[in-house]
């Protein structure tokens, strides 16, 4: 055996010096020159007001970069595929490590996407039922809800040697449900919601949004197509006629000398309606397909997607379906049941799958569970499951507010994952608010001080001591704690919620108050947002806010997404006497040289696309005749260039006066959002920043119930206290506010809550508290009442 003679250390080599990410010079979006070195191995926190500069500094410098250097490692033909990323504004960036992003946009909203098939772990079952179930009916795809079951023969040509056409069949057994498509519901079209049936179509019977006027072309389709008389009201259809007129195979006919295709009504309404995301909508025809259409669970496969085949199959008694809608913490205890060494591998990925779900804290969920419909932060949790078991290291891991949509409860928990990546050796990079979290970090860089051109700057970097004694921002609010309201509102009456039963739901009976602050809490997955959006009746007077993403392209801005720029337009062409489409970047009004974008693409492929500022427009996004209209001295791109406070100003008083403008504007700074400028383009905005975008929006609908789900998402320690400011005024204008919230410094301040539990899933969907914060305080029989209790120092 060879033995080591030299006891002196080993020379330090080089390699070893790269212990640093080194960022200098950054400008992207709003930051200013920003310059940091953030240590390898160690978790460090980002943190800073909303709009200060986290995310750019993070994701999209980097992240970004990083993803960037990546994809050129792959051949030029490989990158075609590949998303092109365009080199972050930034001097010298060095250091960098693979990066992972863990972000919270959410996944999906396809109908056939569930989180089994998004983690991989239906794929896996698939294969076992393939293997173990009895009867044994075919392969995997034979258990796939997205697969269809397909059969085809014929005569094919096989091109080899001497041709010669030979007769084939084939045959695939897939796990689709013919009726409903894997989709587990059917719609039914409510055909009274399309047309009146005593008028004729020259009588205007269509009440479809768009379909009213006789010049519309879809409109003219029907009434001169041949197949009915327009002239004769539709309940006096032969069957012949009405059954052209709603299930009409597609035909091409001529009307007015022009070619079109003729289509019955019902599979027209489908493709143009039913075939789209519903929340992608406009809200006047999002309302018109909840009015006509009614969604109803598939009565042939029972809502659970699969043939009647790939149902029958089972294991120890227990089909695809059933392992599918069993809770995830039963599903793995039923995994580790099975004892079969033919497939013991596959046994333990499995396992292994499901376990990072409950070690994660999502072991209330089901795999059927649709994954359009999980939380943003159950999207970002989701998506860590296939980072917990892997042994890479040296990575850089991403991760965007993790503690979202969390507990205090589950927040310790979070805590020890992070911790567990960075003791594996990898780079742990943390956007985060909550001081439970920051309390951990290794390093922290605060940035700030303010929020958009009064942010983008280092207040700070060092350990949790040294900003706590610093005079940033985030410094002076790290150990803020809200104090137990002493007195609390009366309410003025009360919605009753009786029976409720939405998903884990059990028969719950509770009345939630009218007039006030009422707080629902309880640990992710108990069943609070079943209780608030599943149960308390949408109706005119319900106005809900949930966190849903905002649709919109680099054109919609803050002015176009609020309808602030309408007025605006308005007053522009009435004091110019000209038209209001004029004044619109994405109408007359836009610059021909860039089409009203502002910037010029070059499309290079493979290569990062460049955007250059338009020569012709100046960036200005009109053309040169337009600025020369004004409205009170200014010209809409001056407008536009505004931020919000400015403008409340300008159009607040004098000749610049719009009383509808100014209304918006108030709304926007009542949500902090005073900084902003009015032409931002909304793809640049920050998850908290969009948020409060939409409350600024809803905050315009009459109603007499806000219902809002997680307020506080996005919002650093300082803004907590100007959004409970905003609900005090809400409630205190006659408007009663149910918030579904974990921030303890709003359960503080409500005048009721209402606490769901005890525990996730099927150990939850009980009420196990109601009442005043400070009764929740005293009794500290629940979690919340414990966590709740330690934040007040009580």
């Amino acid at each position: 055996m060879a033995t080591r003679t030299d006891t002196r250390a080993p020379a330090p080599q080089a390699s070893d010096s790269h212990d640093l990410i080194r960022v200098h010079g950054a400008r992207v979006n709003n930051l200013k020159d920003v310059s940091v070195e953030i240590p390898k191995r160690r978790l460090t926190v980002f943190t800073g007001v909303s709009g200060s500069g986290k995310s750019s500094l993070v994701f999209s410098t980097i992240a970004a970069e990083s993803q960037r250097m990546i994809n050129e490692t792959y051949s030029a033909f490989v990158q075609g595929f590949m998303p092109t990323l365009a080199r972050p504004e930034v001097d010298v960036l060095e250091g960098l490590t693979t990066a992972i992003i863990v972000d919270q946009q959410r996944l999906g909203a396809d109908p056939r996407s569930t989180v089994g098939t998004v983690t991989d772990a239906n794929a896996m079952l698939r294969i076992l039922f393939s293997r173990l179930g009895e009867p044994h009916i075919g392969p995997p795809g034979a258990y796939a809800f997205n697969v269809p079951s397909v059969r085809a023969s014929g005569a094919i040509t096989v091109e080899r040697g001497n041709k010669k056409t030979v007769k084939a069949t084939f045959d695939r057994t897939g796990g689709m449900c013919p009726r409903c498509e894997g989709r587990g519901t059917v719609s039914d079209i409510d055909l009274t919601q399309l047309y009146d049936d005593s008028k004729s179509l020259s009588e205007g019977a269509f009440t479809i949004p768009g379909w009213k006027s006789d010049s519309q072309w879809t409109v003219q389709l029907y009434a001169q197509s041949g197949f009915v008389d327009p002239d004769k009201p539709i309940r006096r259809y032969t069957r012949k006629e009405l059954q052209d007129f709603l299930y009409g195979e597609p035909v091409k006919v001529k009307v007015n000398g022009v070619n079109l295709t003729y289509e019955g009504l019902i599979p027209k309404i489908q493709k143009s309606f039913l075939s789209k995301d519903k929340e992608a909508m406009q809200p006047h025809i999002r309302a018109f397909v909840e009015r006509a259409v009614t969604f109803t669970t598939c009565p042939e496969c029972e809502g659970t997607r699969l043939s009647e085949g790939a149902r029958s199959s089972k294991i120890d008694r227990v089909s695809i379906a059933d392992a599918c809608a069993m809770q995830i913490s039963d599903l793995a205890a039923w995994v580790r049941g099975l004892d079969e060494p033919s497939v013991a591998p596959l046994l333990t990925a499995l396992g292994g799958t499901l376990d990072s779900f409950v070690e994660i804290g999502l072991g209330y969920l089901s795999l059927d569970r649709p994954s359009g419909t999980l939380s943003g932060g159950e999207a970002q949790r989701v998506k860590m499951i296939r980072h917990l078991g892997s042994s890479l290291t040296d990575v850089t891991y991403v991760f965007d507010e993790p503690t979202i949509g969390l507990h205090p409860h589950d927040i310790q928990r979070m805590n020890g994952l992070l911790l567990r990546l960075r003791d594996k050796g990898n780079t742990v990079l943390v956007v985060e608010h909550k001081p439970e979290t920051i309390v951990i970090a290794d390093h922290i860089v605060d940035l700030g001080p303010g929020a958009g051109t009064a942010g983008g700057t280092v207040c700070f970097e060092g350990t949790v001591e040294g900003l706590r004694a610093g005079d940033t921002v985030t410094g002076r609010h790290f150990d803020d704690r809200a104090a137990v309201k002493k007195t609390v509102r009366e309410p003025t009456g009360v919605l009753e919620i009786r029976g409720a039963h939405t998903h884990n739901l059990r028969d719950v009976d509770v009345d939630v108050p009218l007039g006030v602050l009422t707080v629902v809490t309880g640990v992710a997955g108990s069943g609070k947002s079943s209780l608030v959006h599943g149960s308390i009746p949408p109706g005119e007077n319900v106005v809900s806010v949930d966190q849903g993403a905002i649709r919109g392209s680099r054109r919609s801005n803050p002015a176009t997404y609020t309808g602030l720029l309408d007025p605006i337009r308005k007053a522009f062409a009435k004091a110019n006497d000209v038209k209001p489409a004029l004044f619109s970047a994405n109408s007359e009004g836009a610059c021909p040289g860039c089409n009203g974008a502002g910037v010029v693409y070059s499309d290079l492929a493979m290569m990062a696309g460049v955007a250059s500022t338009c020569d012709e427009c100046e960036g200005k996004r009109f053309q040169s005749a337009v600025l020369e209209y004004r409205f009170a001295g200014r010209d809409i791109s001056e407008v536009l260039a505004m931020s919000v406070t400015e403008a409340e100003e300008f159009f607040g008083t004098g000749e610049g006066r719009i009383p509808a403008a100014h209304r918006v504007l108030g709304r926007l700074s009542d949500v902090g959002l005073g900084y902003l400028s009015l032409g931002q383009p909304l793809t640049t905005l920050s998850g908290g920043e969009r948020q409060r975008l939409k409350l600024a929006t809803h905050m315009a609908e009459k109603g007499g119930v806000y219902v809002l789900d997680e307020p506080t998402a996005g919002l650093h320690l300082a803004d907590v206290q100007q959004l409970l400011g905003l609900l005090d005024r809400i409630v205190d204008s006659g408007t009663s506010v149910v918030v579904v919230e974990h921030h303890q410094a709003v359960m503080a301040h409500a005048d009721w809550i209402i606490d769901l539990g005890p525990g996730a899933g099927h150990d939850g969907g009980r009420i196990v508290f109601e009442g005043t914060p400070a009764d929740l305080v005293a009794g500290r029989a629940t979690l919340t009442g414990e966590h709740l209790a330690a934040y007040v120092g009580a």
